[in-house]
Parts: C-alpha cells; sequence; structure tokens
C-alpha cells in the first residue's frame, strides 16, 4: 500500500496536472490521513538512525493546492483556513485545553497534553508529552515520548526543501520555557535545555564540560544539559558577543526523569 501510494505521490509532484486526478487526490488524502493517525511519519527512527521520507512530505505539500478555503467553527470561535483541525480527543486519549489548537494530519499519541499551544499538520507528537502553554510545534517535527516542552517553546517547521529533516526532539527531553529549537537540529533522547536556548543549524553548540572543548553543529548528544552563552567574535567595527548554546555536563542518573529544568540544573549549581 505505502509503496503504491510513494509512486502516486512522486508522480505528481513531477506533474501537478496529476492534482486533477482522482486517484491522485484519493493518495494525497490517504497519506494525511495515515499521518494523522500516526500509520506514516515525515521522518522516523531506522537502525538508530533518522530517515526522511522525503515523499510523504511531498504529500503534505500537495495538500495545500487541492484543498479548498473553508470555514470551521468551534464554539464561538471561527476559522477560515485550507487545513481542518484535528477532533475526536476523547477517542484518542488526548488532553486538549482550550485554546489549543492542532491541525488535521498531525499526530498525537494516547497521552500526550496540549495546553493552550499549537501543533502543525505532519508533526507528530509521543505519549505522555506535554505540549505547554503557547510552545509551537512547527510543521513535520518530531516529538518523542515523555518529552516536556514548556511555556513559550518554539519547535519549528520545516517542508521544503523536501529532503531537509524536520527537528527531532527523542524521547525524554525536557525543554525549557522559551527555548527555540529550528532548522532540522536534532536533539538527543533525555537531554535538557535551559531556559531561552536558542539552537538552529548554524548555533555553535560547545561542550564545556570537559578539559577542552567540544563543538557541535545541528545536535545535541543525549542527556546533555544545555544553557545559553556567549563567545567572542570579530567583525569590522569591533569585537562583540555572539550568542551560542553551552553543554554543562550531563544528565545525571540521580536526577529524576521527571524533574523540573531547575533540579536538573542544580547538579551544577546553576539556576536558569
Amino acid at each position: 500500500m505505502a509503496e503504491k501510494l510513494k509512486e502516486i505521490i512522486e508522480t505528481a509532484w513531477d506533474n501537478r496536472e496529476q492534482l486533477k486526478s482522482e486517484e491522485t487526490r484519493n493518495a494525497v488524502s490517504e497519506v494525511i490521513r495515515q499521518l494523522d493517525a500516526g500509520k506514516l511519519r515525515v521522518a522516523e527512527p531506522v537502525a538508530e538512525k533518522w530517515m526522511v521520507n522525503e515523499w510523504v512530505k511531498k504529500a503534505v505539500i500537495l495538500y495545500f493546492p487541492m484543498s479548498e478555503m473553508e470555514v470551521s467553527e468551534a464554539g464561538p470561535l471561527e476559522f477560515h483556513d485550507k487545513i481542518p483541525l484535528k477532533h475526536h480527543y476523547e477517542a484518542l486519549g488526548v488532553r486538549v485545553v482550550p485554546h489549543a489548537v492542532a491541525r488535521y494530519g498531525a499526530y498525537l499519541a494516547p497521552g500526550v497534553i496540549m495546553m493552550p499551544s499549537y501543533v502543525n499538520i505532519g508533526a507528530y507528537v509521543g505519549s505522555n508529552t506535554m505540549v505547554d502553554t503557547w510552545a509551537t510545534v512547527g510543521s513535520c517535527a518530531q516529538i518523542g515520548k515523555d518529552v516536556h516542552l514548556s511555556g513559550g517553546v518554539g519547535i519549528g517547521g520545516v517542508l521544503e526543501p523536501v529532503q531537509a529533516s524536520p527537528v527531532i526532539i527523542e524521547d525524554g527531553c525536557f525543554i525549557g520555557s522559551r527555548c527555540i529549537v529550528v532548522e532540522g537540529v536534532h536533539i538527543g533522547s533525555e537531554a535538557v535545555l535551559g531556559a531561552n536556548v536558542v539552537i538552529t543549524q548554524s548555533t555553535r553548540i560547545i561542550d564545556v564540560s570537559g578539559s577542552e572543548p567540544v563543538e557541535y553543529k545541528g545536535y545535541v548528544p543525549p542527556r546533555s544539559v544545555v544553557i545559553p552563552g556567549s563567545y567572542s567574535k570579530k567583525f569590522p567595527a569591533g569585537d562583540y558577543q555572539v550568542s551560542c548554546a553551552l553543554i554543562i555536563g550531563k544528565r545525571k542518573q540521580s536526577t529524576d526523569l521527571k524533574t523540573s529544568l531547575n533540579n536538573a540544573l542544580r547538579d551544577f549549581g546553576l539556576q536558569v
């Protein structure tokens, strides 16, 4: 079934005239339905690596031009959009607090809690994850189970280019208030990001826990504890401080995985 869907999507991607055919439209709709149900994913772990299913991203992109603008209502609220809202939360085992919104085509596993927040199409949110107040999960982002996305966290979305990896937050991570993680950055399992950490593909991620700094780009190793930092950079007008992310150590086994951010940082004598 998946191979047939993939073949139809790839053909339509190269020739948008195919979107006029019922077979193509049905195939695109079926991919979105399976994304919504968690049966397909934009990216998934395979043999300890993450594989991007480019054809699934293509289906999400194709879904927009074949969809019509429609008005939808939720009590006194009104929306006008091409993508309908997700429904049937009780049957899904998902708690959704007003005014949380998830778009159809986003998967929310049983036990997910959405405070007033937003989850976009193509995203995957694992079981027992908290999407806290005003947190945003962008299109196609992959969020693991037992993750806490604290208040105001911004998880970036990515649709194009289709070969680009989405943001990946692995199981058990704690993402502190007002953190920004975008451009396909990969956060390893059980990592802790202190409040206001901003990580893009160009952000220097520097492990300062050893005798010599170790630098990463676009990836935070598992169980890392990360805080905002800066380094000095020379410009024509002088030396200025540029933001970076500092890995100050590893999450200790003695720290309960459900601990607060502050408790995790206290292990390193820090409050953020």
